[in-house]
């Protein structure tokens, strides 16, 4: 069983453009990603997405519109041991609200979905992004 974690990957509209939110990890190598973290003991995936995202981007779920049906679970390995992430969906209400960056980030980014797909690099990490756009654009018809 390898290590699990949950988040949200969170998106805006602004002036007729779909965008998303990925921040930059202040350790490490400095990825780019959305809002997540590992679950604690007792605690299921979904309170840990939403504990993650209000830590590290200051948003709780009165901000966002969750997609609880729209979920992508990306599945790999981190330094050899299997990791299990596991991301909704969620649109920030007021796409004007700031995000409140933790210690853990250093930068924020709001991307078109090309852009986020350049930035955070893994091809199933663009696999997703691309599998979430889609679900977007078939709520918007």
């Amino acid at each position: 069983m390898g290590r699990r974690a949950a988040g949200f990957l969170l998106f805006r509209r602004l002036c007729g453009q779909i965008e998303y939110l990925l921040l930059k990890a202040s350790y490490g190598d400095f990825h780019w990603s959305a809002p997540k973290g590992h679950v604690d003991p007792g605690e299921d995936d979904f309170t840990t997405a939403l504990r993650e995202t209000k830590e590290e981007a200051g948003y709780d779920e009165k901000d966002l519109i969750i997609y609880r049906d729209k979920q992508v679970t990306l599945n790999y390995e981190v330094k050899g041991k299997p990791k299990i992430v596991i991301y909704w969906l969620a649109e920030l209400r007021n796409p004007n609200q700031p995000v409140i960056l933790s210690e853990e980030h250093s930068e924020l980014k709001w991307l078109a979905k090309d852009a986020a797909k350049d930035l955070a690099g893994f091809k199933d990490y663009q696999e997703m992004i691309d599998k979430f756009h889609a679900m977007i654009l078939d709520m918007d018809k």
